[in-house]
């Protein structure tokens, strides 16, 4: 294996800084304009962009983004999945403009024909029974896991150790270097210490989960059926049947969090695995960008919340229901016609297959460089992470994390005209996306590779 010269890294790193502040004069203006902006940034995260500053979007359609300077690139971000449709698909702006134009009523607080549509067809995809909406996957997992504590009567949470769930406070928790649960490094003022409310285990650790459920308090399991947002980790082989094994045998609930795994497959991975979860939450993809969210409910676990109503839980007003905007008839629409016309089957496999393109380009230059790096594929995702081999669960793939070489390739990729996710290194594939797309990234990420170690 090939070892990185860190000074030589430091030197690239350095070119490539000073090349994206040349080129981009009308983003850094933009950015050091925002004076009234917390973090000079419309939400804070998207200082996370490497470079010092963020390019300010122009105008974006398909699998293009043109920033204030004039120049076009491929997105492979999209919205870290939350265009994961393609920007601005044309049948989700036809919806939008005959929502809000010729039929009106943004948000009225009054249900439109597009909900049960919407409600139809996610539980065709996930097989979830009953479902109802949000505008965000974090809205939908937090409003859910209240129903699940409410029909076990258990306090609280498991989740495993880096996963990804938006911002829900519960779910800020970590195995610590001692092995023993601990905040989130970074964690904003929590208003209870997630150790109280919440169990915390390493993914794909099926002997921890067994012992984390053996004290009979907790609710549900939220987990990602598959990590992201800390790389990929997948489940090692059998691992999703013993969780459902041991949650159903605990009397615990299992909650699956398919925010960015939808990219698995038509019906994300509860779908492509044959899993059967209790609850299935799912948010920004749906709607094409539109912002929308919804959490379904097993035909088992239906009745139970009914019984809880009919012994005086409020689900209809001070229970905790979030959101005046939630439901919307602009986001509906928005959900029809993207599930109905651009996410399609069809859509899917191409998408994979193009993922499948772009995860084979990036072994071929690991092999032939020998760099320590890997990469994995989760249907339309993939990521690569600098180790090897791949991790096996949160701690693993954090303690990966490189923020020099980060920043190396994010800056090399977008200063030749490629955007991947600035939080990591992944790379999502739309319906719009092209073979010459994906070899494009393949010949950059090549040359990176191989101006760090020659």
């Amino acid at each position: 294996m090939v070892e990185i010269d860190r000074t030589k890294l430091g030197s690239l790193l350095e070119r490539e800084r000073e090349t994206y502040e040349a080129e981009n004069p009308g983003s850094r203006a933009a950015y050091e304009a925002g004076r009234h902006l917390f973090g000079q940034v419309p939400m804070t995260w998207m200082n996370h962009w490497s470079g010092g500053f963020p390019l300010a979007l122009d105008r974006a359609w398909d699998n293009r983004i043109v920033d204030v300077d004039g120049h076009e690139r491929v997105d492979f971000a999209l919205g870290d999945t939350g265009a994961m449709a393609g920007h601005s698909p044309q049948p989700t702006v036809e919806a939008l403009i005959r929502r809000a134009g010729e039929l009106g009523g943004i948000t009225t607080m009054l249900p439109t024909e597009d909900a049960e549509w919407v409600a139809t067809h996610l539980a065709q995809r996930f097989g979830m029974d009953r479902w109802s909406f949000s505008l965000s996957a974090t809205d939908a997992n937090r409003w859910a896991l209240r129903l699940a504590r409410l029909v076990t009567g258990r306090p609280k949470v498991l989740v495993f150790s880096y996963s990804y769930h938006g911002s829900v406070d519960e779910t800020f928790v970590v195995v610590g270097e001692d092995g023993q649960p601990r905040s989130r490094p970074g964690n904003v003022a929590p208003a209870v210490d997630p150790t109280e409310t919440t169990r915390v285990v390493e993914f794909n650790d099926v002997d921890g989960l067994a012992e984390a459920l053996s004290h009979d308090d907790v609710a549900v399991v939220l987990c990602e059926p598959a990590m992201t947002n800390i790389g990929i980790v997948l489940p090692e082989p059998g691992f999703l049947d013993e969780l459902r094994r041991l949650t159903r045998q605990a009397g615990t609930l299992l909650m699956i969090d398919e925010t960015h795994t939808i990219s698995t497959g038509w019906g994300g991975a509860t779908r492509a695995w044959g899993l059967e979860p209790d609850i299935v939450t799912v948010g920004k993809a749906l709607g094409g960008g539109i912002a929308c969210g919804a959490y379904g409910l097993s035909a088992g676990l239906w009745p139970r919340i009914e019984a809880a109503v009919g012994e005086g839980a409020d689900i209809v007003d001070v229970g905790g229901v979030g959101g005046t905007l939630a439901g919307n008839a602009l986001s509906l629409a928005a959900m029809r016609a993207t599930l109905d016309e651009v996410l399609t089957p069809d859509a899917f496999v191409r998408m994979i297959d193009l993922a499948t393109r772009f995860t084979e380009g990036v072994e071929d230059v690991l092999s032939e460089t020998e760099v320590p790096w890997s990469v994995v594929q989760l249907g339309c995702r993939s990521e690569y992470r600098f180790c090897s081999p791949a991790p096996r669960n949160g701690g693993e793939a954090a303690a990966a994390h490189d923020g020099e070489l980060d920043e190396y390739l994010h800056l090399f990729l977008a200063n030749r005209g490629v955007l991947i996710t600035p939080f990591h290194n992944m790379a999502l594939m739309c319906p719009s996306t092209t073979v010459a797309d994906v070899d494009l990234h393949t010949a950059l990420f090549r040359q990176a590779v191989l101006d760090l170690i020659d």
